[in-house]
């Protein structure tokens, strides 16, 4: 009986020194014992043969207590030596479940031929998966490229139809110039969305002043301003910002875009907000957005109402922005109201931005 209180204390000061949660301990005791309840059950069928034949031997209680005790104690500390193995190798495995990797892994041994089966079975996966992930990669990667190459390359041609529609002034070329940038932008934004997965090594992170950046975006949209009569309302901004000048250039042209596209008569307003963070405001007059499809303009592909309408928007650029911008460490709102307009919120204060 001492024994069995010494084994029981040894146990409970090894869960308390593990720090393990006593309520996980129990599930995985709950789960050894339903994976031996053959191995117990057979202990249990054997120790009731041997008191059965005790007894009608007749043989004295003292010697049948005296022995049931012994095989008791070496059964229970077989089977805590056995949990506890058991245990490492959960606990082995819990730990490479939570911290497996792609390119491969390796179970802990095992003695069982059951369980070297399983692992066998497990590694002849795992290969197959390693490969076809590769393939995909490769696949991916290929694609990728024949588009930058393929974006690249369409630019020459684009530059010789402006060339070829400059030359001569008519109301005709103007129109076809200006659909000639519209593919320019469709080009770009292409560009921008190969390279997203890869931006981090893009960055250049320097102090901006933030008029330069965004009378970049103003003046590559000039001729559309004056071509759709929009009147643009631009507040000196006068901020300095930490932050990526081709990424955010990008971002505030493709924000102009959506504003001038769904702008049809009125204004555009720039301006920063009067916070103290460095929120710059991009404020139209247009056809605004419905509130219900405000929480999934950030959305890949997600084109609303409006996109239904119009028939041509892709719902890639409000995408871009928001991933773009999460990188950057900045931040993006809207605010809307159908046939009133749309504010865009640019949080450019940078935070959680580490340098090598």
């Amino acid at each position: 009986m001492c024994n069995d209180i010494c084994i029981v204390g040894l146990v409970a000061g090894w869960i308390c020194g593990m720090g393990i949660n006593m309520k996980d301990f129990m599930s995985i005791v709950g789960s050894y014992l339903k994976r031996n309840i053959i191995k117990i059950i057979a202990i249990i069928f054997s120790l009731g043969i041997f008191l059965a034949v005790f007894s009608l031997y007749s043989l004295p209680l003292e010697a049948v207590a005296y022995a049931s005790l012994l095989a008791s104690a070496f059964i229970l500390l077989i089977g805590i030596i056995d949990f506890f193995a058991f245990y490492r190798k959960h606990a082995a495995l819990d730990k490479l479940k939570s911290g497996i990797v792609i390119s491969g892994f390796t179970l802990p041994g095992s003695n069982d031929l059951i369980e070297r089966d399983y692992q066998e079975i497990i590694g002849i996966l795992d290969a197959d998966r390693r490969k076809i992930i590769n393939q995909k990669d490769k696949a991916l990667t290929d694609l990728a490229d024949y588009y930058t190459i393929w974006a690249h390359q369409i630019k020459t041609p684009i530059a010789a139809m402006r060339l070829i529609l400059q030359s001569e002034q008519s109301e005709t070329n103007n129109e076809l110039l200006e659909q000639l940038f519209r593919i320019e932008q469709y080009v770009e934004m292409v560009l921008q969305y190969l390279r997203l997965e890869n931006m981090n090594s893009d960055f250049v992170f320097k102090r901006y002043y933030l008029d330069d950046i965004v009378k970049q975006a103003v003046r590559k949209y000039s001729k559309l301003f004056i071509r759709k009569k929009i009147k643009l309302n631009y507040e000196n901004l006068n901020c300095n910002v930490l932050t990526d000048e081709k990424w955010l250039v990008f971002v505030i042209e493709q924000i102009l875009s959506n504003a001038l596209k769904y702008t049809n008569s009125g204004e555009i307003s720039i301006y920063m907000e009067d916070d103290s963070h460095h929120t710059l405001v991009i404020e139209d007059t247009g056809i605004g957005i419905a509130q219900e499809d405000l929480p999934r303009v950030f959305e890949k592909g997600f084109t609303g109402y409006n996109g239904r309408l119009d028939k041509k928007s892709t719902g890639i650029g409000l995408f871009l922005c928001k991933r773009i911008l999460n990188k950057l460490s900045h931040t993006i709102s809207i605010e809307s109201e159908v046939g009133k307009g749309t504010k865009v919120k640019i949080g450019l204060d940078a935070v959680d931005i580490n340098f090598e």
